[in-house]
Protein backbone atom coordinates (compact mmCIF):
# COMPACT_ATOMS: atom_id res chain seq x y z
CA UNK A 1 0.00 0.00 0.00
CA UNK A 2 1.17 3.42 -0.92
CA UNK A 3 0.20 6.81 1.26
CA UNK A 4 0.47 9.74 -0.48
CA UNK A 5 0.19 13.40 0.65
CA UNK A 6 -1.81 16.15 -1.16
CA UNK A 7 -1.51 19.46 -1.26
CA UNK A 8 -4.43 19.48 1.31
CA UNK A 9 -3.46 18.73 4.62
CA UNK A 10 -4.80 16.11 6.33
CA UNK A 11 -5.76 14.47 2.36
CA UNK A 12 -4.17 11.60 1.03
CA UNK A 13 -4.14 9.25 -1.42
CA UNK A 14 -3.80 5.55 -0.92
CA UNK A 15 -3.13 3.19 -3.59
CA UNK A 16 -2.72 -0.53 -3.35
CA UNK A 17 0.25 -2.56 -4.32
CA UNK A 18 -1.26 -5.66 -5.77
CA UNK A 19 0.57 -8.97 -5.92
CA UNK A 20 -0.58 -10.91 -8.86
CA UNK A 21 0.13 -14.45 -10.07
CA UNK A 22 -2.08 -17.30 -11.65
CA UNK A 23 -5.11 -16.77 -9.42
CA UNK A 24 -5.22 -13.17 -9.84
CA UNK A 25 -4.16 -10.30 -7.09
CA UNK A 26 -4.43 -9.54 -3.43
CA UNK A 27 -3.60 -6.22 -2.11
CA UNK A 28 -4.08 -4.54 1.28
CA UNK A 29 -6.19 -1.98 1.48
CA UNK A 30 -5.82 -0.84 5.03
CA UNK A 31 -3.43 -1.54 7.69
CA UNK A 32 -3.62 0.86 11.11
CA UNK A 33 0.14 0.22 11.65
CA UNK A 34 1.09 2.30 8.34
CA UNK A 35 -1.83 4.52 8.87
CA UNK A 36 -0.33 5.34 11.70
CA UNK A 37 3.20 5.38 10.81
CA UNK A 38 2.13 8.54 8.34
CA UNK A 39 0.31 10.38 10.68
CA UNK A 40 -2.89 8.94 10.02
CA UNK A 41 -5.77 7.95 12.24
CA UNK A 42 -6.10 4.39 12.07
CA UNK A 43 -9.32 4.21 14.49
CA UNK A 44 -12.36 2.79 12.50
CA UNK A 45 -15.32 3.29 14.65
CA UNK A 46 -17.97 2.33 11.88
CA UNK A 47 -18.14 1.96 8.36
CA UNK A 48 -20.84 2.93 5.83
CA UNK A 49 -22.33 2.00 2.14
CA UNK A 50 -23.32 4.36 -0.15
CA UNK A 51 -24.95 2.90 -2.94
CA UNK A 52 -26.13 5.17 -6.11
CA UNK A 53 -28.37 3.85 -8.59
CA UNK A 54 -28.50 7.08 -11.30
CA UNK A 55 -25.08 8.47 -12.73
CA UNK A 56 -24.31 12.11 -11.83
CA UNK A 57 -26.31 12.03 -8.45
CA UNK A 58 -24.43 14.14 -6.16
CA UNK A 59 -23.73 13.33 -2.52
CA UNK A 60 -22.33 16.09 -0.75
CA UNK A 61 -20.45 18.39 0.42
CA UNK A 62 -20.71 16.75 4.46
CA UNK A 63 -18.22 16.91 7.37
CA UNK A 64 -18.41 16.11 11.03
CA UNK A 65 -17.89 19.40 13.40
CA UNK A 66 -15.88 19.77 16.35
CA UNK A 67 -16.19 18.03 19.24
CA UNK A 68 -16.86 15.35 17.24
CA UNK A 69 -14.63 15.30 14.27
CA UNK A 70 -14.00 12.33 11.84
CA UNK A 71 -11.61 10.89 9.79
CA UNK A 72 -12.52 8.81 7.02
CA UNK A 73 -10.87 6.61 4.52
CA UNK A 74 -13.19 6.05 0.97
CA UNK A 75 -13.16 3.77 -1.92
CA UNK A 76 -15.55 3.00 -4.59
CA UNK A 77 -15.87 -0.79 -5.00
CA UNK A 78 -18.31 -0.13 -7.90
CA UNK A 79 -18.96 1.70 -10.35
CA UNK A 80 -16.79 5.52 -11.02
CA UNK A 81 -17.10 8.20 -8.90
CA UNK A 82 -15.57 12.07 -8.82
CA UNK A 83 -14.53 12.17 -5.52
CA UNK A 84 -14.23 15.66 -3.70
CA UNK A 85 -12.33 17.30 -0.59
CA UNK A 86 -12.52 20.56 0.16
CA UNK A 87 -10.52 22.13 3.35
CA UNK A 88 -13.15 23.73 5.44
CA UNK A 89 -10.23 24.55 8.77
CA UNK A 90 -10.55 28.25 9.29
CA UNK A 91 -7.16 28.41 10.27
CA UNK A 92 -5.93 26.23 7.78
CA UNK A 93 -3.56 28.16 4.84
CA UNK A 94 -5.46 25.87 1.92
CA UNK A 95 -9.36 26.97 3.81
CA UNK A 96 -12.17 26.69 1.12
CA UNK A 97 -9.44 25.08 -1.33
CA UNK A 98 -10.90 21.27 -3.01
CA UNK A 99 -9.12 18.41 -4.58
CA UNK A 100 -11.31 16.10 -6.75
CA UNK A 101 -10.10 12.95 -7.85
CA UNK A 102 -11.75 9.72 -9.44
CA UNK A 103 -11.91 6.59 -7.86
CA UNK A 104 -13.24 3.26 -9.19
CA UNK A 105 -13.51 -0.22 -8.79
CA UNK A 106 -10.68 -0.56 -11.18
CA UNK A 107 -8.07 0.74 -9.43
CA UNK A 108 -9.02 0.55 -6.13
CA UNK A 109 -7.66 4.28 -5.22
CA UNK A 110 -9.08 5.48 -2.04
CA UNK A 111 -9.05 8.53 -0.39
CA UNK A 112 -8.20 9.67 3.45
CA UNK A 113 -10.31 12.54 4.01
CA UNK A 114 -8.79 14.23 8.01
CA UNK A 115 -10.99 15.82 10.67
CA UNK A 116 -11.50 19.28 9.03
CA UNK A 117 -12.39 18.10 5.46
CA UNK A 118 -15.70 18.28 3.70
CA UNK A 119 -16.48 14.86 1.49
CA UNK A 120 -19.03 14.63 -1.38
CA UNK A 121 -19.20 13.02 -4.51
CA UNK A 122 -20.64 12.77 -7.85
CA UNK A 123 -21.61 9.22 -9.61
CA UNK A 124 -20.24 8.73 -13.05
CA UNK A 125 -21.74 5.54 -13.11
CA UNK A 126 -24.78 4.32 -12.70
CA UNK A 127 -25.03 1.73 -9.44
CA UNK A 128 -21.81 3.02 -8.37
CA UNK A 129 -21.15 2.47 -4.72
CA UNK A 130 -18.80 3.81 -2.10
CA UNK A 131 -17.43 2.00 1.19
CA UNK A 132 -16.20 4.28 3.91
CA UNK A 133 -14.33 3.51 7.25
CA UNK A 134 -14.91 6.14 9.56
CA UNK A 135 -13.03 6.95 12.77
CA UNK A 136 -15.78 8.51 15.17
CA UNK A 137 -19.98 7.41 15.60
CA UNK A 138 -21.97 10.33 13.70
CA UNK A 139 -23.38 12.57 15.11
CA UNK A 140 -26.78 13.98 13.69
CA UNK A 141 -26.22 17.15 16.39
CA UNK A 142 -22.09 17.43 14.28
CA UNK A 143 -23.10 16.92 11.00
CA UNK A 144 -22.24 19.89 8.74
CA UNK A 145 -22.71 20.91 5.01
CA UNK A 146 -21.61 23.22 2.73
CA UNK A 147 -23.63 23.65 -0.88
CA UNK A 148 -21.85 21.52 -3.95
CA UNK A 149 -21.79 24.74 -6.04
CA UNK A 150 -20.39 27.25 -3.55
CA UNK A 151 -19.04 29.75 -6.25
CA UNK A 152 -16.41 31.05 -3.77
CA UNK A 153 -15.05 27.03 -3.54
CA UNK A 154 -15.82 26.92 -7.44
CA UNK A 155 -15.34 23.13 -7.93
CA UNK A 156 -15.49 21.94 -11.04
CA UNK A 157 -17.41 18.90 -10.86
CA UNK A 158 -16.96 16.88 -14.48
CA UNK A 159 -20.84 17.37 -14.89
CA UNK A 160 -24.09 19.00 -13.86
CA UNK A 161 -25.66 16.54 -11.17
CA UNK A 162 -28.91 15.17 -12.23
CA UNK A 163 -29.78 13.60 -8.78
CA UNK A 164 -29.23 15.89 -5.29
CA UNK A 165 -31.21 15.66 -2.11
CA UNK A 166 -33.12 18.50 -0.90
CA UNK A 167 -30.93 18.54 1.80
CA UNK A 168 -27.81 18.99 0.23
CA UNK A 169 -29.78 21.22 -2.42
CA UNK A 170 -30.35 23.31 0.77
CA UNK A 171 -26.78 23.02 2.63
CA UNK A 172 -24.98 26.96 3.34
CA UNK A 173 -22.54 28.34 1.48
CA UNK A 174 -19.00 28.16 2.98
CA UNK A 175 -19.11 31.25 4.61
CA UNK A 176 -22.38 30.94 6.46
CA UNK A 177 -21.06 27.11 7.18
CA UNK A 178 -18.14 27.41 9.54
Amino acid sequence: MHIEPTELAGVFVVDPEPVEDERGSFARMFAAEEFAAAGLDPAVAQCGLSTNVRSYTLRGMHWQAAPYEEAKLVRCTRGSVFDVAVDVRADSPTFGRWLGFELGEVRHRALYLGPGIAHGFLTLEADSEIFYQISAPYRPDSSRGLRWDDPTVAIEWPSTPAVLSARDRSLPLLGEAI
